[in-house]
């Protein structure tokens, strides 16, 4: 029989598909799995990053469905935002027709993969039945003081003609296209995520099942700092400047003072100076250079002293006031007391401007010169110069400074946060309207909640450069004031595309549900979800977002729990010759083109085999040639020997005499319990898919070795029969997560009960996949020195002979008096010896 890849898949989809095997079980009582992956965006095709990332969710829902959950496992599409119209401007097409067509076209390429999705779930974000609930929580957030408009500078991209959140520039440009990021002052709305950041920080730590790196990239974009603000007076004047510092400690050690270019004194301090024009110049220099603040820490460190003075409050110093580049207007309050002694950057600042440097803080055992400094000291130590705080430990000054500011009256204790809140409101067209209205006489007033959703108008074309047509349309600009039935403009902005994606794995639960957003009992009954899988690439973005979103929801009384993922999987990029894919790049891999050469199960085995989830996969051509190989070894393996299966019973008498009479049998038995354990193991606790497939083709290679060598039997038994069934078995079960459309065909084809994901895991039995031997480690005063292969039923002498006389470990006893023998059956045995 030949591997028709392409009969058997089309197969298996109609049928698992006609029986709807995937729809979710809600009523049961069984334990529930809520497994998601990051939906796609409907742009184009699904590419290798998709087919990677949707792999390892369907082996987790399929595994688990046959570990005895009902699995909610959905998927829909991330619809709304830049990425889908700029495709469509780019094919001159209107971005609703771009968007439907392309998920369809996706929906029916992930179907060929064979995923066990339950496609009555499905959503798209650009449906207003999806995103009429997300203009309500705007709303509801409004009445709470979450959101809120303002004028502020922003950064504008001119390729995508839009604003963007701070979290969507990386080093100076667009997320999105890569232009240039610009600043430009514009109204905008806010939704207020500084609010939680507290808690956003502080959940971190109940996030068990992220992974390290991801929780750090939150924690430091959150960048709690715990200080101080004091207050600088300026001198001859009746105005202060307010700086924050988390490093009281050195207030002492102030010897001039850093401002941004951006702060409102700039210009006022300068004044009057005769360096007004060096400041203004400076000053004009800055807003023409992009805001790279990853690279803010290599940036040459430059400044222009603004003729005005501050007063260091604890010391009465005057101290020289300058505009320096490394201060941002968007982190604490602007301003910086400068203490070189005691901080790189303003060390450097101070060297390049011949600046004093005074030292407050000596580290324990050393003893600082300022003139012999080759870098700031920015550890702990004992204060120095610092008044009546001398002596003192730095960690104790800290906080007996504050309270001298407190008591003084010219500081406090403050908690700074490096998160800004999130601007969401985008100048494009494909997105979701903002749902309020402005008029002259009311102000700003909410769309009522009756009358949601407020449709984006499918008839609008884009204009020129993609600008969005909203604000030219007439008859979706212009209506009636809610309030006072004047005229009025409704709002032309959309919302940010990650809002769309903040809250819909909470919409998977209750997809149907047309009354209200979220069914309580529903969303109490899956969420959190249990485990997420998408990129690092969203670990601040989207992420971040969902976690605030949640918590809003909470707040607004629509879930009950504070976290939305309780495990997350960042799988790693797919790349090929070295480089991730990109038709740029001329190294794109097409899943279909594969799908047709090879079959959906060859590409799952592949990815999943060629690398952990967690890393980055390299793409082969050899690679996937060997899965495919592979499963039509397995294929050849069954159906050669198909009549003799489907006959054999593995019956438990059976297979224990054909193991106690036969040692290969007894080998292969034990070897098929051992990969049951193993694929467990590695598939459901450690996700690690590679060794899981490494495993069964282990398994596979002792089954065709034992097949092979009995093959000149002309008679072969009952009980022979009885142990190789048990380890096809076993390879079919096991397998199937992986490669689903061969193992249910092979199943079949064997009289098994299918589809194999509605069968039960197989258990191992642990007594059968005990070896009879065991490795020990052989210590030599108490250093590893060898490992010996012992029976497990062997006594204490008898591992102390084969001990002594392992040739490693003669080598360190030989000549040397034994003075002492410890052994820990089945683990270790450590030989001690003296001198001769």
């Amino acid at each position: 029989m030949r591997y028709d890849f392409s009969a058997i898949e089309d197969k298996w989809q109609r049928i698992w598909n006609e029986k709807e095997v995937f729809r979710t079980e809600e009523a049961s009582d069984l334990p529930k799995f809520y497994c998601l992956e990051m939906f796609p965006y409907p742009s184009g095709r699904i590419h290798m990053g998709h087919v990677r990332n949707y792999t390892i969710g369907d082996v987790l829902a399929r595994l688990k469905r046959m570990k005895g959950f009902k699995v909610l496992h959905p998927m829909g599409w991330d619809a709304f935002g830049l990425p889908a119209e700029n495709a469509a401007i780019k094919h001159g097409t209107h971005p609703a027709k771009w968007t439907y067509e392309n998920i369809d076209y996706m929906r029916d390429q992930l179907k060929k993969l064979g995923f066990s999705y339950d496609w009555s779930r499905e959503i798209a974000t650009c449906d207003s039945s999806y995103y009429k609930w997300e203009q309500l929580f705007f709303l509801e957030m409004l009445e709470k003081g979450l959101v809120y408009r303002k004028k502020s500078k922003v950064n504008w991209c001119e390729g995508c003609q839009t604003v963007l959140a701070n979290e969507q520039v990386i080093d100076g440009e667009c997320w999105r296209c890569g232009k240039e990021v610009v600043e430009q002052e514009r109204e905008g709305w806010f939704f207020k995520i500084t609010q939680y950041a507290e808690e956003l920080l502080s959940c971190i730590d109940s996030l068990k099942g992220w992974p390290e790196k991801v929780l750090t990239m939150q924690k430091n974009w959150i960048g709690k700092s715990v200080g101080a603000e004091i207050e600088f007076p300026i001198d001859g004047r009746d105005e202060s400047i307010k700086i924050f510092t988390t490093r009281p400690d050195t207030l002492f050690g102030v010897t001039f003072m850093s401002i941004s270019p951006e702060h409102p004194m700039c210009m006022s301090l300068a004044s009057g100076t005769a360096e007004e024009a060096k400041v203004r110049e400076f000053c004009e220099r800055w807003k023409r250079i992009p805001k790279r603040e990853l690279q803010m820490e290599e940036k040459e460190k430059e400044g222009v002293f603004t003729g005005a003075y501050a007063i260091n409050p604890v010391t009465q110093e005057k101290v020289p006031i300058f505009v320096a580049n490394f201060v941002l207007m968007d982190y604490g309050t602007g301003a910086v007391m400068a203490v070189p002694a005691h901080d790189q950057r303003d060390f450097e600042f101070a060297k390049k401007y011949s600046l004093p440097i005074k030292v407050v803080i000596q580290p324990e055992g050393t003893e600082l010169s300022p003139d012999s400094m080759e870098e700031a000291w920015e550890g702990p130590g004992v204060l120095v110069n610092s008044g009546k705080f001398s002596g003192l430990k730095s960690r104790d000054a800290k906080e007996a400074i504050v309270k001298f500011l407190e008591k003084e009256g010219i500081g406090r204790k403050k908690v700074s946060f490096r998160l800004r809140d999130w601007g969401i409101s985008r100048q494009r067209y494909w997105g979701t309207p903002i749902p309020v209205i402005h008029c002259d006489k009311c102000g700003i007033v909410p769309v009522p909640k009756e009358d949601l959703p407020v449709e984006l108008p499918l008839h609008a074309d884009l204009l020129e450069g993609g600008r969005s047509p909203l604000p030219e349309l007439d008859e979706f600009v212009d209506v009636e004031c809610p309030q006072c039935g004047g005229r009025a403009k409704r709002e032309t902005d959309t919302m940010d595309t990650f809002v769309e994606s903040s809250w819909y794995f909470l919409r998977y639960s209750c997809p149907h549900e047309d009354s209200k957003p979220l069914d309580s009992q529903s969303v109490k009954a899956w969420l959190p979800v249990d485990q997420y899988i998408g990129g690092v690439e969203h670990a601040i973005l989207h992420l971040l977002y969902s976690r605030f979103f949640t918590k809003v929801l909470r707040d607004l009384g629509y879930v009950e729990i504070d976290e939305p993922f309780t495990n997350l999987l960042t799988q790693g990029m797919v790349l090929k010759d070295g480089a991730k894919m990109s038709k740029s790049k001329g190294n794109v891999v097409d899943p279909d083109a594969m799908i047709k050469a090879y079959g959906a199960d060859t590409v799952r085995v592949f990815i999943l085999f060629a690398a952990p989830p967690e890393r980055d996969l390299e793409w082969s051509d050899t690679g996937i040639e060997g899965a495919h190989r592979f499963l039509t070894r397995l294929w050849r393996l069954v159906t050669e020997n198909l009549d003799d299966l489907k006959e054999a019973k593995c019956d438990h008498e059976l297979l224990t005499s054909a193991s106690e009479q036969d040692k290969r049998l007894k080998a292969l038995r034990q070897k098929t319990h051992q990969t049951i354990l193993k694929v467990t193991e590695d598939c459901e606790k450690r996700l690690h898919f590679n060794t899981a497939i490494s495993a069964i083709m282990e398994l596979v290679n002792e089954l065709s070795g034992v097949l092979a060598e009995e093959k000149t039997k002309t008679e072969r038994d009952k009980g022979f029969w009885a142990v190789i069934k048990e380890a096809v078995n076993a390879v079919l079960f096991l397998l199937s997560p992986m490669a689903p459309h061969i193992t249910d065909e092979l199943a079949e084809l064997m009289g098994e009960e299918v589809p194999l994901v509605n069968r039960k895991w197989p258990v191992a039995d642990e007594e059968v996949a005990k070896s009879d031997s065991v490795q020990i480690a052989v210590q030599v005063n108490g250093k590893l020195r060898a490992k010996i292969e012992i029976m497990r039923n062997a006594t204490e002498d008898e591992v102390k002979q084969m001990a002594l006389g392992d040739e490693r470990v003669k080598r360190h006893t030989e000549g040397k008096a034994i003075k002492k023998v410890i052994y820990v059956p089945g683990r270790l045995i450590n030989i001690v010896v003296g001198g001769k």
